[in-house]
């Protein structure tokens, strides 16, 4: 077994057993202790094995939008600001919830996040400096 599939499996050991796959859990655990490569890490191996499926997009907007804040973190607003707007355009044939997570609300999140960083580099890296960001799944 790789290091890289060592490290996702201890991630997403917790989340064994549920009815939803342990690594879409396991990318939500990671986004919000602010640990994005993980969480984009982890939701990749999903994704390849179902980049073609129904839920391909979904998938794929979610591991673009933890590469947002990895890229804020390495002070690169710009790619942040694209993937942004590309997991906007990943999501955008999704019911407003899908598999427990409201996307109309998270859409509405992003683009306070587009905002935020259209007001000048500097401003919004700082913005994220001091929160980390949080995505809730509902019941």
């Amino acid at each position: 077994m790789s290091q890289k599939r060592k490290k996702i499996a201890a991630l997403i050991e917790p989340f064994h057993g549920r009815a939803v796959d342990a690594r879409y859990f396991g990318y939500f655990e990671c986004f919000n202790h602010g640990r994005f490569f993980e969480a984009h890490e982890v939701l990749e191996d999903l994704w390849l094995a179902d980049r073609k499926g129904p839920d391909g997009s979904f998938y794929k907007g979610l591991i673009q939008l933890a590469g947002a804040f990895v890229h804020l973190e390495k002070k690169r607003p710009s790619p942040a600001s694209a993937l942004f707007r590309l997991a906007l355009g990943n999501f955008e044939n999704y019911p407003e919830i899908h598999h427990q997570l409201n996307l109309k609300k998270l859409a509405g999140k992003i683009r306070e996040w587009l905002e935020a960083l259209g007001g000048g580099a500097s401003r919004g890296i700082q913005l994220f400096a001091g929160e980390t960001p949080r995505l809730e799944l509902e019941n």
